[in-house]
């Protein structure tokens, strides 16, 4: 019997879903397994393919110990194919099918649509390792170059989660979306990801600690509703990765937290009283913060295009027939059906931002958002603004309003400042430079992108963290860069 707790590593492809037992699923993802480490060789972590990386791999989905620690080269990385376990006599927990048994095979009506749901949240695991695959060329710390690493082959183990699913439960379409994910390149031209926040470009760190706090806290947000889906073998996939999501926005939120004290730490020590005094404080080779403002904004913007148009009947139909949920769909106090519920929805009418109920059904896209957006916010506060006031300076971070800097839905044609204050099209242009970042903020950041490679050594623009990683001392040699 297997056991559902621990992973066989016996073979090619770690996994607890007895793929011994699957001979025609084992060949079939052995067959895909040389393209993908051909994907990673390509389009991995450029440089770095034959050093030794302190890294963690699965060797359980127990809550606790899950994991272990050591040295491995990353395209020797144990990927694997982890499901959490099985949860005795589960249900449908919302839509129409509420209270029927948790499908362990597609339902033939819905395969269409929960193909397309893998298929969406596959792609967006390998295109963030291509949108950051030069990072490591400009590292501040071995600690901070490693977490990169972890959270790489990370996103490139839950793209095995979702070829899994795709292997086993859709034959040839199954096999064809799984070729297709290494197909597509993030911002190729003819052949890009399928959603826009991974076709841009993550130039230097402090992108890359905005990406993980925003858009991997997006990605919290969908494994989430996902996790909650009718279909087990999907939600039991989201229920582990939500394990490993949650290292990848702590990278995200403690890589700014540590940008933010060191900032500080340069004011206090120079005697600046003013943050907003850019030029002084960039003269001490710290990042200011109405820069990290302007790339909060940036980020936060692009993460929100992510949760797609404001009415969705796509959404609703995914509900209705019991694949995706809402964010914490089992603690939610309503009858999980909605019909005739009600959400409130901002609404752009007669040139005016207004607030109008909306069918909830039609309207699940934007709970999600509404549940990012207070997630996020609570985040801002805890983790950043707490340390600008412990620092003793009155700046405050805060997140744009909803229709600010939008691609995607109701405000897409409209120019909104970040207090949600609509602008005409000039006004936009010259104020962007005030709240987006400018070709000169983006240079001055990049100009503090060197290399810093000596063990516990840290570049000038960052705090070095509270801990290290598995409890190493401070100099602990997290990638051996001479091992090659």
């Amino acid at each position: 019997m297997i056991d559902p707790t621990s992973v066989d590593y016996d073979g090619l492809i770690p996994n607890n879903v007895g793929l011994n037992a699957d001979p025609r699923l084992r060949r079939a993802l052995e067959s895909w397994h040389p393209s993908c480490l051909d994907w990673w060789k390509a389009r991995g972590p450029e440089g770095f393919q034959a050093n030794l990386v302190y890294l963690r791999t699965a060797i359980s989905v127990e809550p606790e110990g899950w994991a272990k620690f050591g040295y491995v080269k990353m395209p020797e990385y144990r990927w694997g194919i982890l499901l959490a376990p099985a949860i005795l006599d589960r249900r449908v927990p919302f839509g129409a099918h509420k209270g029927e048994p948790a499908w362990q095979e597609v339902p033939g009506e819905y395969r269409a649509m929960l193909r397309r749901l893998i298929v969406v949240q596959g792609d967006t695991e390998p295109a963030s390792v291509e949108q950051q695959r030069y990072l490591g060329r400009t590292a501040p710390s071995l600690y901070d170059l490693r977490n990169l690493f972890q959270v790489n082959v990370e996103e490139a183990r839950h793209l095995w989660a979702m070829v899994y699913l795709l292997q086993k439960y859709f034959g040839r379409d199954g096999r064809e979306e799984a070729e297709d994910l290494l197909r597509r390149n993030s911002g190729d031209q003819d052949s890009p990801r399928l959603l826009g926040a991974f076709n841009e470009t993550t130039p230097d760190w402090l992108a890359f600690f905005m990406f993980t706090f925003f858009t991997d806290r997006d990605g919290k947000m969908q494994l989430h509703a996902l996790a909650q889906s009718g279909f087990d073998p999907l939600s039991r996939t989201c229920r582990f990765m939500l394990t490993e999501e949650a290292h990848h926005m702590f990278v995200g939120q403690s890589g700014v937290g540590r940008i933010i004290e060191r900032t500080c730490a340069a004011m206090r020590d120079a005697g600046i009283d003013d943050p907003t005094d850019i030029a002084r404080v960039r003269a001490q080779g710290v990042i200011d913060l109405p820069t990290l403002q302007k790339r909060a904004n940036l980020h936060f913007s692009l993460t929100l295009d992510l949760f797609g148009n404001e009415i969705s009947t796509n959404a609703a139909n995914a509900f209705n027939a019991g694949l995706k949920g809402r964010f914490l769909e089992d603690q939610i106090p309503d009858d999980h059906l909605l019909i005739g519920a009600t959400y409130t929805v901002p609404r752009l009418r007669d040139g005016r931002i207004v607030e109008e109920e909306a069918p909830a059904l039609s309207a699940l896209n934007i709970r999600l958002r509404d549940d990012y957006v207070a997630d996020a916010a609570s985040a801002v506060e805890r983790w950043w603004n707490r340390i600008i006031a412990r620092a003793g300076f009155g700046y405050r971070l805060s997140l744009p309003h909803v229709a600010f800097n939008r691609r995607i839905g109701e405000f897409a044609t409209i120019d909104a400042d970040p207090d949600g204050n609509i602008l005409s099209a000039p006004e936009w242009q010259r104020r962007r430079g005030a709240f987006l970042p400018s070709p000169d903020d983006d240079a001055f950041v990049a100009s503090l992108m060197q290399p810093v490679t000596e063990p516990g050594a840290f570049a000038s623009w960052i705090a070095p963290p509270r801990a290290g990683i598995d409890g190493k001392p401070g100099d602990f040699e997290y990638v051996r860069l001479r091992n090659g």
